[in-house]
């Protein structure tokens, strides 16, 4: 009971580090190495975050859970008592975090990497891909990315008016993706 306090106040006091000083020094105060220049929206950083590594401008969004153990060895038990598991987690830098993404134990992210929202990363991924799924499988380059934003997506500069939400719709596309291929529809049935 004491220990579940303990961890209690201490979540408690990282959010409000992290709303006071931002989520950079609310992961240094638990224990977690970080570069500079990061933008950091999460607290979920497992129960041993001095085994994760976060390298130089690296967002890391809301609800991103970082793992440092495998859990399910509280199952495993003989004579010689319960098992474990702790895995280190690295970051390098320029990487971005999607919402909501799960990175596993014992995971090396490279640089200039790019992960979906919502991946589950269970393998290591080297410089330069991105990311995405459950499990997380390539889906690109982030080279290809970065040229790509460079030469469509709006500026600093393109931003128009004194407000967010002013600036915002100044450059919102108004367009949505296409719709996704029914498999069953008539018009994807095989010629003959």
């Amino acid at each position: 009971m004491k220990n579940r306090l303990v961890q209690l106040i201490r979540r408690l006091y990282f959010e409000i580090i992290r709303l006071v000083a931002g989520g950079e020094r609310a992961a240094r105060f638990l224990g977690v190495r970080v570069g500079k220049g990061c933008r950091i929206l999460t607290s979920r950083f497992g129960s041993e975050p001095w085994l994760i590594d976060i390298g130089d401008r690296v967002t890391i969004t809301n609800g991103v859970t970082i793992l440092t153990h495998d859990g399910a060895t509280w199952l495993v038990r003989d004579e010689k008592g319960r098992r474990y598991r702790y895995g280190r987690v690295s970051i390098g830098n320029d990487v971005f975090i999607g919402i909501n993404a799960i990175i596993m134990p014992g995971v090396r992210i490279g640089n200039r990497v790019i992960i979906g929202a919502g991946s589950v990363v269970t393998r290591s991924i080297p410089d330069g891909l991105m990311v995405a799924g459950n499990p997380a499988r390539v889906i690109g380059l982030s080279d290809r990315y970065w040229s790509r934003a460079l030469a469509e997506f709006p500026s600093a500069m393109d931003l128009k008016g004194t407000s967010y939400r002013e600036r915002v719709l100044s450059v919102v596309e108004n367009g949505f993706a296409p719709p996704l291929e029914d498999p069953n529809s008539q018009s994807n049935a095989p010629k003959q």
